[in-house]
């Protein structure tokens, strides 16, 4: 399985970088991890908020591929617990053939409706609200959880 994370904007904390540096190494035991950051739109702040979301998506479009699955992290999708998400992961292959998975967090407005057309599931990490930054980190401590999970190591029960 490969599993790619498609990101708008870079990590500006020094204690997030240090933590999704860190779940990146975990992760790369189990599964090949790409990910993408696509590059914060200059003078946004003159763009009305639908334009920067539609070249956002733009350039996330650019690096997705008709053989993967394609989720997107919003605030809206489904909410699954830890164990729910592992059993998910695990599925993909044996259940649709999808040997490729592209994980998408969108910049801090979003994502345009032209690329929420694109997306075949929208999965949510809490109720709660996080930067778009912190999610990135919080995505990747989850899919090493889940991981942890699928293969019984004991991380999930700590």
């Amino acid at each position: 399985m490969q599993i790619t994370l498609i990101t708008v904007g870079k990590i500006s904390a020094v204690y997030l970088k240090q933590g999704i540096e860190v779940f990146r190494e975990r992760i790369k035991h189990y599964v090949r991890l790409d990910v993408i950051e696509i590059a914060d739109i200059k003078n946004s702040n003159n763009l009305p908020s639908d334009d920067l979301k539609k070249r956002e998506s733009e350039l996330i479009c650019k690096h997705l591929t008709s053989d993967a699955l394609i989720i997107l992290l919003d605030e809206k999708g489904k909410q699954m617990s830890s164990v729910t998400f592992a059993h998910f992961l695990e599925q993909q292959p044996a259940m649709n053939g999808n040997h490729h998975l592209i994980f998408i967090i969108g910049g801090a407005l979003g994502v345009h409706s032209s690329l929420h057309k694109r997306v075949k599931f929208s999965m949510s990490l809490s109720n709660m609200t996080f930067t778009h930054q912190m999610a990135r980190l919080l995505f990747l401590e989850q899919l090493y959880r889940a991981f942890t999970i699928i293969r019984g190591i004991p991380y999930h029960n700590n």
